[in-house]
Formats: C-alpha cells, structure tokens, sequence
C-alpha cells in the first residue's frame, strides 16, 4: 500500500512511517510531495494521506498522527506507548510529556537541517525509532548515572539541597512580559519560541516553568491565557467565534469551540448566552 504525507519530515512524519513499516504494512511506500500536491497525488497514485489537516490520519484532540495509527491498528504494546507520549511531547513543543522528548526533538531539528532528501532523513529516521522502540521495550527502567559515586552525589542533592522554595529566577519576569505581550496578538508564542527569546535551553525551560506559573506547564498556562483572553472578547465584543478563535491563536473554530468546552464545561455560543442574559438581569 502506498501512504502520502508532506515533504520535509521531521518527528511525527518521520514516526508514523516507522510504525506503518514495522507494525502495520511492511511492504509500504511512504511518499512525500509538497503540502498543496498530497490530496491530489493521492487520489492519483492511490495512496493512503496522513498528517495532514481533514484526513483520517490525522492529528485529533491533544493527539498527534502516531496517537491515532496506534488507535485506529489497535496496536496495544506498552513500549509503542512510551514511544508515543515522547513523540507527542517532540511533535507539539510539550516537552514535559516525557523526558525523552525534548532529545528526540532536537535529533530531528538536526537531521533535517543536514539531510535536505526527505528519503534519505526517513532511511537514518527508521534507524533512530527502531533504537528509540528498542529502550522502550527492554531498558526504559536503567539509569546513566550508576557508578558509586555519581549515585552518592545524586543522594546529597536529594537529600540536603533539593530542598525549600526557590525564589524565582530572573526569566520568569521576563517569561511574564513577554506572555502578557502576546494578549494583544493572537498567543502565537511556543515554548521554542520562548526559549530563543531568553536564551534558555528548551528542555530546562519546560521542566522548571511549572514552578513560577500556577503548577501548570507551558502549554497549559497558554491555553489557560488563551481561554481567558476568549472569555473576556465573548462579554465584551460582538466578534464572530471564528474572528475570536483566530484572536486567541486557535487553529480553527471547531478546536477553539473544543478546548473551551473542555477548560470551561460550556460551549463558546452557550457562555456568550450566559453571558448576556446575566448583564440584560442586572439592568
């Protein structure tokens, strides 16, 4: 069977590959085109499209594309599952899924900025998942840091200096400022982005962050931002759901309407009703 993606891979494009050819059609021919050409190509050449927006195999939910093949195939195996939660934390900048994520991520930033063949990146990708499948499965559970002494130095700081509150880094004022900026745009900024900005490794920057923020991570506290940027435009504007979704950076109305319903337990048109008959009572 042939699959069809877009050109220039990099996790979950690389990842779904991986998984199509070891677990679900050995004998598969991955394609990638440029993103305009797929739908078109894969009518023509009879393949099947995946991580691309209104196919099947797609991103869903907080999901990616190597979620759904995993439920689609019904692939139940506990190291696919590790492998997903990393690949999900890589594909979609949370990389406080799993500390694995923020490596897999960077390999792949990597090995796209060197190997400009998409097929040729996905041959070396294949090499790298089958390792990453082979931790999962059989050595998840070992540590780097075995040696006495190492083990010995772990001990001290868990014990006497992992200890307190810390008080707030400088970043974390500068973090602030620069979220609060992005109120007047459309909350664009990633945690990628973040970590540019303020010179920050990604990965510390993703495990500390909950510390300073309301014990949320990264990609909640922006959702959190956004909902309540959308909250505040419901009551207070008359804009369309589709002009607030693009306002507070959600891809479309129906995954705006989705994560809204979801943090709030109303739907965005429901709230607004609430709303408005509340300030029509107080009159």
């Amino acid at each position: 069977m042939k699959w069809i993606t877009r050109e220039h891979p990099k996790i979950d494009r690389i990842a779904c590959p991986w998984l199509i050819k070891r677990f679900i059609d050995t004998d598969a021919e991955i394609i990638y085109v440029p993103f305009d050409q797929v739908i078109a190509k894969a009518k023509e050449l009879d393949a099947v499209p995946f991580d691309l927006p209104g196919v099947e195999y797609s991103h869903y939910e907080d999901q990616c594309t190597f979620d759904y093949f995993l439920k689609k195939h019904k692939l139940k195996d506990d190291a696919l599952d590790r492998l997903a939660t990393i690949i999900r934390g890589a594909d979609t900048d949370r990389l406080d899924f799993a500390p694995q994520a923020a490596g897999l991520s960077a390999i792949f930033l990597g090995l796209s900025h060197n190997i400009k063949d998409d097929y040729e990146l996905l041959e070396i990708g294949m090499k790298v998942y089958d390792g990453l499948y082979t931790w999962a499965k059989y050595l998840f559970n070992q540590k780097h840091t075995q040696a006495p002494v190492e083990q010995l130095l772990l001990d001290v700081y868990h014990k006497y200096l992992k200890t307190g509150k810390k008080k707030a880094p400088a970043w974390t004022k500068e973090l602030r400022e620069m979220i609060q900026d992005q109120m007047d745009t459309n909350m664009s900024i990633s945690l990628r982005q973040a970590s540019d900005e303020l010179e920050i490794n990604s990965a510390y920057l993703s495990r500390e962050f909950s510390k300073y923020f309301d014990n949320l991570s990264f990609g909640d506290y922006i959702r959190k931002m956004r909902i309540d940027k959308a909250i505040a435009l419901l009551e207070a504007t008359t804009y369309s759901l589709t002009e607030i979704a693009y306002l507070t950076g959600f891809s479309d109305q129906s995954h705006f309407t989705r994560i809204f319903k979801k943090q709030t337990g109303e739907s965005p048109s429901a709230y607004r009703k609430i709303a408005t008959k509340g300030k029509k009572n107080t009159k």
